[in-house]
């Protein structure tokens, strides 16, 4: 091994060593469900706001965002990350507090629970909304494992399949070990690590093509790559406008916020709701920054390329791994800072992976065991169940992600799409429409989650004024339907409508 090598490997050990430590600290905390899922509803804001922040972005922030703006410059990845900057904001003003309150008068501690108890269904919703999250956190999951596996693959030359289930069993470790209020800590922990890792790689790559002249010289004369209005084509170096059509679907994907399991559920768990707005700054503030710089990256690192620092990439989501092997080489202090980088992507892809890993655990023993098939499970029998669910999916996941040329990209704007399009109208509507009742909730759930697949696999490949992110067309299609069957059907008893105006008090 190289000492670059083992610099790299170092901060990855002591790292990994840390997030299952962690797992064991917390495993004693959790007594019941409540303790496992939610934890205890005792998050503070800090923790509350960066563990929201650190699951939602994932290895996409690190690997994904940057490698669309080194293939097609800054446009693109500009839209996404405005649309996630704009979603992130308005989820936390207008859907944290109300959720927080809502969630704990109607004694829900998961997603579905929340949507059975509002509606009063406790059978049909729940079903629904619990396969709707296996099918879709399933996959998502398995992108995270696969990043993990990228990485290994392409710093050591490790097999893609056993560094990828290696990854895996480590996050499946301190998962099932601590639960949510593990999850959340090492998540607010691996924030960090990704905010250092970011600085850094930037910081390198601007001093190494000679500054920012240095990053305009080699990109500048590049059709469309600096432009928020037209794509680059590298193979004919020519702009490709991006139409005031395709800058609404890109914006679309703040849409999905309202509907992500593992980002409302940190609503539910802050402790106190006069936190909130600290919450909401802190989050707002590191989502815009932290985006800007993955996207900047992409930039600087095609500057790279071209200045013979880091090789051409054939998959350009390997852009900072391909920095931090070339900073590795600078001798052993380097090494080990290019291993913080590499542990930050690790923490992107961890922080969402166990996040992930809980929701769809919480559905298959929460909500299909308990609350569909009516089974009465003890209390200590329901935390052997959740751990037992977390290691199944987590099998599945990795069965899933075990082709190693997978897009980590085209995975997660898949699974956003399905998240958003099925829980954020419902979502959406149980909180601010009282008129809203469980037929509508129920067939927009459905109508959202069908028009994803359909949008994805039959109508966008037609291209043209069709070929939009399948978020758009699916989340206006599901709020169509709840609105339509909600005023078709009886509306919600009494007791549903005083609980909802009772919210107003609180």
């Amino acid at each position: 091994m190289t000492t670059s090598e083992i610099g790299i490997l170092i901060a990855i050990i002591v790292y990994m060593v840390g997030v299952v430590g962690i797992g064991v600290y917390f495993a004693k905390k959790n007594s019941t469900t409540n303790d496992f899922y939610l934890g205890g509803r005792k998050l503070g804001p800090l923790v509350t706001a960066m563990s929201a922040e650190a699951s939602d972005m994932s290895s996409w922030l690190l690997m994904g965002l940057p490698g669309v703006a080194y293939v097609t410059g800054v446009c693109d990845a500009f839209w996404t990350a405005a649309g996630l900057a704009v979603g992130t904001y308005v989820n936390w003003l207008i859907v944290a507090k109300r959720l927080r309150t809502y969630s704990d008068v109607c004694s829900a501690i998961t997603i579905p629970d929340f949507f059975a108890n509002r509606y009063r269904d406790p059978k049909m919703l729940k079903c629904v909304s619990a396969i709707i999250i296996i099918i879709f956190f399933v996959p998502y999951t398995a992108s995270g494992f696969a990043a993990c596996g990228k990485l290994f693959n392409s710093l050591f030359g490790v097999d893609y399949l056993t560094a990828m289930i290696i990854s895996a069993i480590v996050i499946v470790a301190y998962t099932t070990l601590g639960g949510f209020l593990a999850a959340s800590t090492s998540d607010f922990i691996q924030s960090i690590i990704m905010s250092i890792a970011l600085v850094i790689v930037l910081s390198y790559g601007i001093i190494s093509v000679g500054g920012f002249d240095g990053v305009v010289a080699h990109v500048g004369d590049l059709k469309g790559f600096l432009s928020i209005t037209s794509t680059h084509d590298g193979a004919t170096n020519a702009a490709t406008p991006y139409s005031v059509l395709s800058i609404a679907s890109t914006l679309a994907w703040g849409l999905g916020y309202f509907g992500m399991p593992h980002i409302l559920l940190r609503f539910m768990a802050i402790e106190d709701t006069k936190k909130l707005k600290l919450s909401r700054r802190v989050a707002s503030v590191w989502v815009v920054i932290s985006m800007s710089v993955a996207v900047s990256i992409g930039i600087i690192g095609y500057a790279m390329s071209a200045e013979g620092v880091i090789p051409n990439l054939k998959d350009s989501e390997t852009i900072i791994v391909q920095i931090a092997h070339v900073l590795s080489t600078h001798g052993i202090i380097f090494a080990i800072i290019a291993g913080v980088i590499l542990a930050g992507i690790l923490a992107s892809t961890m922080s969402t992976s166990d996040s992930q890993l809980l929701a769809a655990s919480s559905s298959v023993s929460e909500n299909l065991l308990e609350g569909v098939l009516s089974l009465n499970l003890s209390s200590g029998v329901k935390i052997v169940v959740a751990r037992g669910s977390v290691i199944i999916i987590s099998i599945i996941a990795m069965f899933l992600a075990s082709n190693p040329n997978s897009s980590v990209f085209q995975i997660v704007s898949f699974a956003w799409a399905g998240f958003g399009a099925t829980f954020g109208p419902v979502m959406l509507f149980a909180l601010f429409w009282k008129r809203s009742n469980k037929y509508g909730a129920i067939s927009g759930m459905v109508a959202g989650g069908i028009m994803v697949f359909v949008w994805k696999f039959l109508v966008r490949p037609m291209g043209g004024v069709l070929g939009i992110y399948e978020l758009l067309p699916a989340f206006i299609v599901a709020s169509i339907f709840i609105v339509v069957v909600s005023l078709l059907t009886p509306a919600p008893e009494k007791e549903i409508v005083d609980e909802f105006e009772s919210i107003k008090n609180y």
